[in-house]
């Protein structure tokens, strides 16, 4: 099963896009990157997805995990 993953990328003609894994279009576009990284965190715990920041030049910066973790920390 693969998981579900949501991606904060630059858009083509400038400011970002929140794309769902997998997806040729994007399902938000904003003018900045932080509202980009608010809303798509938003979906993306909705969604309980994975979801990665990338930047600039495409490389991932940062990602968190939103969906159920098979192996939780002890503690």
């Amino acid at each position: 099963m693969s998981k579900k993953t949501h991606h904060v990328v630059p858009a083509q003609n400038g400011g970002w896009n929140v794309k769902k894994g997998g997806g040729e279009r994007a399902i938000l576009h904003t003018e900045t990157k932080k509202e980009a990284i608010d809303k798509g965190r938003e979906i993306s715990k909705n969604q309980q997805s994975e979801f990665y920041i990338h930047n600039l030049n495409g490389q991932i910066s940062q990602k968190d995990s939103h969906g159920s973790d098979k192996y939780p920390p002890k503690g």
